[in-house]
């Protein structure tokens, strides 16, 4: 059976792909490869065609967009800046170039790419179209990183070069589909003549082998040294320790010369590292390519559900199958790893439920995945879209994917930009595939990458790769684990040693585990609201944090229709406005990084209700701390460190949120805390919770008033009673 990699040679052998397409359409490339075993993560590979459409965007100028002012987010001083427009353009392939078609100005990522990526008018031939996901032209492409400048609301102090490529995307009206289930190529183009063409080069052609030798050119430099990636590990742990951020995904590079075609490098990665969610782009005139031997997810449309894939956990693959099994174990079991993949099923579930449906967002499954170098723990994350949602806002609401930034999204976005000091370009950025018509879409993340840019005769190739940085971390630890993600492409790109390369490539393997918590996910009647409010609902106050919706989620469940208010973006109202106006039956004051003085909102409600002035209320984290420190107790830094994504005990005395509840485990995110010693008997406080050590408060409630709160996160998915905290709250 032919391939899709030997497809490719023969297309290019005889005219109907590259350079000498003619007629056909421009000669960029794209490829999605994805390799491996066939599986619910591998299905069908896509080999795209010539094409004659393509939608850009590009890097503004410094005087249409100025950079932020040097400040300093892991010292709390992020920045919340939103209305930024870019520039969104159409070309068309004139035969021999590119030329502009039309371009808008939009402030939107969702706004600009659905304006100029239109539905195909004219469908594949249906006899070819039965057996693959697409019956019409559709798009495919990469997005920038550095488009979280469009999707979260802060200005980068590092900005990339004017006119540096942003996002391509083209429309796919020719293209060849590898079915893996049945081992079959399918021939897909509204052109007829390039799909006879196509059909007949590929009939009886023999497999073009594959075996690209590796060139080997000289080392790459690194941004940084093992020290000092170290002492960045240990510059965000301080970042933790003052609680202004749970985790960050810093990303180090290594950049250089390489001797050998994209394309080569392609093939060796994809030998050498097979990967379900791989990408080859080439873009002839920009001089320009990606190479992806990407293993995660950033999300999938279909049949209006939205479904994602976050990877964090990571362990080396064992040389033999006991040392895997161990070192497979070892993460299952191991507390930080545990805690940093809770983290971001959290932030996910958050992302998803901002354009689900109330109440209908869960946990599909949760597995080991092996590749090549390393296993990681992965969850999959569904949610059924509103009625009102397309996949552009799909996409705009989960980008860029959070296993790749850390949490709370916003701030660590502008905490890599101090860290980093570079633009990352398309690494963890996207790759991908959509279908306006249909509303089904498929976008990887990209890790495991390499991004390429030719200098006259000469291909630059810059390889990142990084982990999420936790309490937890060991500074040495997190080099190593850079390095590991790093390997296979530094492999393929002539970067190692042949020592190193001798390891044979192992087998991709799915390991199922149990979930770790159900949710319940009953249909509802209760709503979400952020822009258009209802009277006499519970009242969220958001503070900037990444499992707000979480919380709004939970709450539906319970019967409850939610509006949610911000309380770090300027607003003119004040919290006893919003009591007179909307007149809430509860508030909930949310988690959030930094302090409670960092949101007046917060501060006001807290007061309020302490005085008798508001409804039933409940701080979680943040909040909570925003109720003690209005009462006269002193916040400070644990004493016995940050927890951040684990599930800790909980020991109460069974009243108030409590009551009915046995021995509990709630999972913590704070950095920041009070202590049960300074709540002495003339306090308007009373403690309901403590931690295991009696030393920090995790529950309290007002004397004589129904104001309450917690040190944890009921909402998490390893607080499992948390929905009875909630229930028990709004039952005041």
């Amino acid at each position: 059976m032919i391939t899709l990699e030997s497809a490719r040679h023969h297309l290019i052998e005889h005219g109907l792909l590259g350079n000498q397409a003619g007629s056909f359409g421009s000669p960029d490339e794209l490829m999605l490869i994805s390799a491996g075993p066939a599986s619910y993560l591998s299905e069908f590979s896509l080999l795209c065609g010539p094409t004659t459409t393509r939608v850009i965007v590009r890097q503004p100028s410094r005087d249409d967009l100025p950079s932020a002012g040097k400040h300093s987010p892991l010292s709390g001083e992020t920045r919340i800046e939103e209305g930024i427009q870019f520039r969104f353009q159409r070309e068309i392939w004139n035969g021999k170039a590119w030329e502009e078609d039309r371009s808008i100005s939009d402030f939107s990522l969702a706004g600009g790419l659905r304006e100029l990526c239109h539905a195909g008018e004219v469908s594949f031939p249906s006899s070819s179209t039965n057996e693959t996901p697409f019956k019409n032209p559709f798009w495919a492409g990469a997005l920038s990183y550095d488009l979280l400048q469009m999707t979260q609301p802060i200005r980068l102090q590092n900005l990339p070069e004017k006119d540096d490529l942003l996002c391509v995307l083209w429309e796919v009206n020719r293209c060849i589909v590898h079915l893996k289930n049945e081992d079959r190529l399918v021939v897909m183009s509204t052109d007829s003549e390039w799909k006879v063409k196509s059909e007949r080069c590929l009939e009886d052609e023999p497999v073009h082998s594959f075996s690209p030798e590796l060139t080997y050119g000289k080392k790459p430099v690194s941004n940084c040294t093992d020290e000092e990636h170290e002492k960045i590990v240990k510059t965000v742990q301080e970042s933790i320790v003052d609680g202004q951020l749970y985790q960050l995904n810093y990303g180090r590079s290594w950049e250089g010369e390489i001797t050998t075609e994209p394309w080569h490098v392609f093939s060796h990665s994809v030998a050498s590292n097979p990967a379900p969610y791989s990408g080859f782009l080439h873009m002839e005139d920009e001089g320009f390519a990606l190479v992806s031997a990407s293993p995660e997810s950033l999300l999938s449309t279909e049949g209006g559900v939205i479904t994602t894939a976050p990877i964090k956990g990571t362990a080396p693959r064992g040389a033999s199958e006991a040392e895997e099994l161990l070192l497979r174990e070892d993460m299952i079991s191991d507390q930080k790893e545990r805690a940093e993949h809770r983290m971001l099923v959290d932030l996910m579930r958050n992302d998803v439920g901002q354009i689900a449906h109330p109440n209908q967002v869960w946990v599909e499954r949760f597995d080991v995945e092996a590749y090549a170098e390393v296993q990681h723990l992965v969850s999959r994350i569904k949610g059924r879209l509103k009625e009102n949602i397309d996949l552009f806002d799909a996409i705009e609401n989960v980008f860029p994917g959070g296993s790749i930034t850390g949490c709370p999204r916003t701030v660590v976005c502008a905490a890599i930009d101090e860290l980093e000091q570079k633009p990352r370009s398309f690494w963890t950025g996207s790759m991908g595939w959509f279908n306006p018509l249909t509303g089904d879409s498929s976008w990887n993340i990209l890790i495991r990458t390499a991004e390429l840019h030719k200098k006259g005769n000469v291909w630059n190739s810059r390889v990142t790769a990084g982990g999420g940085i936790t309490i937890a971390s060991n500074p040495k630890s997190e080099v190593a684990e850079a390095k590991w993600k790093a390997n296979a492409l530094l492999r393929s790109c002539g970067w190692l040693e042949e020592v190193v390369q001798a390891n044979p490539v192992k087998s991709l393997g799915i390991h199922p585990l149990p979930l770790e918590s159900e949710k319940k996910t009953h249909e509802v009647s209760a709503t979400i609201n952020t822009e258009s409010f209802k009277k006499n609902a519970v009242l969220l106050v958001d503070n900037l944090d990444s499992f707000t919706y979480n919380i709004a989620h939970d709450v539906c469940g319970l019967g409850h229709h939610v509006n949610v208010i911000s309380g770090r973006r300027e607003t003119q109202y004040t919290a006893q406005q919003l009591l007179d106006e909307l007149q809430p039956s509860h508030v909930i004051l949310g988690p959030g990084p930094g302090w409670p003085s960092d949101s007046r909102l917060t501060m006001e409600f807290a007061q309020l209700s302490l005085s008798g002035d508001a409804p039933p209320l409940l701080g979680i984290c943040l909040g909570h701390q925003a109720i003690g420190v209005s009462s006269g107790l002193s916040l400070v830094p644990s004493p016995i460190g940050p927890v951040h994504g684990t599930p800790v005990k909980c020991l109460h005395k069974g009243e108030a949120l409590f009551e009915g509840l046995d021995d509990v485990s709630m999972t913590r995110y704070n950095s920041l805390t009070h202590l049960t010693a300074d709540v002495s008997g003339e306090s308007n406080l009373i403690v309901d919770a403590t931690d295991d050590t009696k030393s920090l408060v995790l529950g309290f409630r007002a004397k004589g008033r129904p104001v309450f709160g917690v040190q944890f996160h009921p909402e998490s998915v390893g607080s499992q009673f948390g929905g009875h905290i909630l229930s028990k709250f709004l039952e005041y």
